[in-house]
């Protein structure tokens, strides 16, 4: 089996006997060429307008963002769309397994791991670039993905003043995206109390935007959460600022519901405006009983 990019960004994953039972099968994953944009993605229903005035000061105020959410669900699309508010002035710094975001700033550098070889010799990690990300002096760093030990590197970067930074994971829900990162910290052989992961997760990560497809196959979305601190040593508080209520289907199948506010108002948002980036003031006003 073998995994593979071609020329125009599109992902192959070939598999042959006896791993294929059913033969050799091949895979291409292709990609939009144009990068959606903000409201190309309200048009199509992902988020709505004041979601998408809430997610832009979050970016512009270096909140530390992670997208989370199933298989084809737009994870990378948010991140995209995301990284769209990162002011040019910025050096931006992104790792990939395989490279898949496109971004529209003049000052970006790219990095891509690379597997070993047929002799299981030559590879380089994501944890082997991050490493080296933290002496190109990034202002921003963007990992396509965290699943495995490189998260460890991704949350200490966070807490040592490389605020800013945006990743994915995959997860069913916010709290299950908490789950996830504890599972990868263990998973990079670190010995530290369960209490210590928590904390370092708490204090590190600012946002949790939570993306799902729902049965109509549309991608919107769904959650978008603040870590809000520890509740005790155990337990991390997760306060939904945004979701989407689906209410129901139409005759065609298609979802139905809305994006609402909740009431609660981030613990970031009066730093937010201190840096004189503007919200509406409404923008977290209930939107319904």
């Amino acid at each position: 089996m073998v995994d593979a990019r071609l020329p125009d960004g599109s992902r192959i994953n070939a598999i042959i006997p006896p791993l294929s039972l059913t033969g050799p099968t091949l895979t291409i994953r292709k990609f939009r060429k144009e990068i959606f944009t903000i409201p190309e993605l309200i048009k199509l229903g992902t988020l709505n307008a004041p979601l998408a005035e809430f997610l832009k000061a979050c970016v512009l105020s270096r909140q530390n963002i992670l997208v989370s959410g199933g298989t084809g669900s737009g994870k990378t699309t948010v991140l995209n769309v995301l990284s769209m508010f990162i002011p040019d002035t910025e050096r931006i710094i992104t790792l990939e397994d395989a490279a898949e975001l496109k971004l529209s700033q003049e000052h970006w550098v790219r990095l891509e791991s690379r597997s070993s070889n047929i002799e299981g010799k030559g590879s380089v990690t994501i944890r082997d670039l991050f490493r080296n990300t933290l002496r190109m002096r990034p202002d921003r760093i963007i990992i396509g993905e965290c699943r495995g030990a490189e998260t460890l590197d991704m949350l200490q970067a966070m807490n040592t003043g490389h605020d800013g930074s945006l990743t994915t994971i995959h997860s069913n829900s916010t709290q299950e995206a908490l789950i996830r990162l504890d599972s990868m910290i263990l998973m990079a052989g670190v010995e530290m109390p369960m209490r210590s992961i928590k904390e370092m997760v708490g204090s590190a990560v600012d946002l949790i935007v939570h993306t799902a497809r729902l049965s109509d196959g549309s991608r919107k979305i769904t959650q978008v959460s603040e870590i809000a601190g520890m509740q005790d040593e155990d337990h991390i508080i997760l306060r939904d600022v945004f979701t989407f209520k689906q209410t129901g289907v139409d005759p065609n199948g298609k979802v139905v519901g809305s994006f609402e506010a909740t009431g609660y108002i981030p613990s970031f948002a009066e730093q937010v405006r201190i840096k004189g980036i503007s919200l509406p003031p409404d923008i977290f006003k209930l939107s319904s009983p």
